[in-house]
């Protein structure tokens, strides 16, 4: 939903090093490497949300980043680092599927489309990784920016420069020419090729070259525009953008480099087009019918419904003075409302979803919001976190890693004052945060 384009201004890398210093030695201090062993005493412990089993007073044992071992008590070993977290609850770091990092919806958006460069982004991202993370969001799909901008911010988090969230990243979106994605909608026509990225196609064989281009300039996943978009400043509808042929294109390609493909997808005919391309996953999903669910379910596709954007779209498009465009008021007053009722009917149907909010339309820090939307669609609060662990997790291909505590993994963990699993709001007030062994919050 959120647009993606800006000015293109080579500097993202020396941004980014720019935010590391202007982070100063209190922050260096933060991610500093942890001891040889760390216990992290838990009050109660999901250590598997697959299970959904909570077990009382537990020691997690963590090494060179990753859980070791779970102890029965509060357990510890002279030498080791000890965190006491007996009055908390604790489980696996939370997922976000779909986040926009380099951008936030607001009354400036687009004029800042024209005043900010790549080296902006790269910083506004870097300050809304530290928000997420702190969040209790340890790892995020981003899945629209500028690739220089988010492919420099996911290699400095991941060399430990500056802190975030692990980031999986797809870069500029894949998009047809005037659809939604493509950032040239209403310039001037001698500023399209300076907006234009390289990313934007028309035929099955610009689109296979689209796609190579995404993946040479390094991004994890491919991420398409299938659909019209409610934030594109545009009153293209929200129906069917690419052909068949370049659905297929793209994700033949795709797949033949080793990536997933997942596409923004609205209305139901780029949805089920999409899933007989043999797609991966639909972002929003918000028209899907009974044989989009059908599609699903003999695909292994994945849902990730971004309820937080919907609710935030419908809520700002009916604001007397809202900022969106008369184009945009009118597809989120259409599309806003729809999308409780399409997850509850998609989670009712059997079909897999994984979580994820589109931040970056609402606002950054704030991607816990999901959770209480997800439980007012159906979803059980287990499910709920589930959704944003272990699902995500093998949504996003790294089960191996992440979403669960298991002996092996990344000692990825949070906690929180009061039960998830009675009351999920309490997921919006994490008191802890450790992504890889290193602590990032502690209240």
């Amino acid at each position: 939903m959120a647009r993606v384009g800006r000015r293109v201004v080579a500097g993202a890398v020396l941004a980014v090093i720019a935010v590391g210093a202007g982070l100063g030695l209190a922050q260096a201090r933060t991610t500093a490497p942890a001891p040889s062993l760390t216990y992290v005493q838990a009050g109660r412990l999901l250590a598997d949300p697959a299970t959904g089993k909570v077990e009382a007073g537990r020691t997690l044992v963590i090494q060179d980043g990753k859980v070791l071992r779970v102890e029965d008590g509060f357990t510890t070993a002279e030498g080791a680092k000890v965190i006491d977290l007996r009055d908390s609850f604790v489980l696996p770091g939370l997922i976000d599927s779909h986040v926009h990092l380099t951008s936030e919806q607001g009354p400036n958006s687009q004029l800042e489309e024209y005043t900010k460069t790549r080296s902006d982004l790269a910083l506004d991202g870097a300050w809304n990784g530290l928000k997420t993370l702190k969040a209790g969001f340890t790892t995020v799909a981003d899945l629209g920016a500028p690739n220089e901008s988010i492919f420099a911010l996911r290699a400095a988090i991941r060399t430990g420069r500056i802190p975030g969230p692990r980031i999986i990243a797809a870069g500029s979106p894949i998009s047809v020419h005037g659809g939604h994605g493509d950032p040239t909608n209403g310039m001037p026509e001698e500023l399209v090729h300076v907006f234009r990225p390289t990313s934007v196609c028309s035929g099955a064989d610009d689109c296979r070259r689209a796609v190579r281009e995404q993946v040479r300039a390094g991004a994890d996943i491919i991420k398409i525009t299938a659909t019209g978009g409610v934030l594109s400043n545009t009153a293209a509808g929200l129906g069917q953008q690419f052909s068949d042929d370049e659905l297929k294109a793209i994700v033949e390609t795709a797949h033949s480099m080793g990536r997933k493909v997942t596409a923004h997808a609205h209305g139901v005919d780029g949805i089920n087009s999409f899933l007989r391309a043999g797609g991966d996953s639909i972002e929003h999903g918000t028209y899907l019918d009974a044989d989009s669910i059908k599609l699903f379910r003999s695909t292994g596709a994945w849902l990730v419904p971004t309820l937080s954007a919907g609710d935030f779209a419908a809520r700002e498009a009916a604001r007397p003075n809202t900022f969106f465009t008369p184009a945009q008021r009118d597809k989120a007053l259409l599309a806003g409302p729809r999308m409780l009722d399409m997850a509850r009917r998609a989670h009712e149907g059997g079909v897999r979803i994984a979580f994820g909010t589109d931040t970056g339309v609402s606002a950054h820090g704030e991607n816990a919001g999901e959770f209480a939307l997800m439980v007012k669609a159906g979803f059980t609060p287990l499910e709920a976190i589930r959704a944003a662990t272990i699902w995500a997790a093998e949504h996003l291909g790294l089960l191996d890693q992440i979403g669960s505590l298991l002996p092996g993994k990344q000692a990825d963990l949070i906690a929180v004052r009061g039960d998830p699993l009675t009351d999920v709001t309490v997921l919006t007030k994490v008191t802890f945060v450790m992504k890889g062994g290193v602590v990032y919050k502690s209240e």
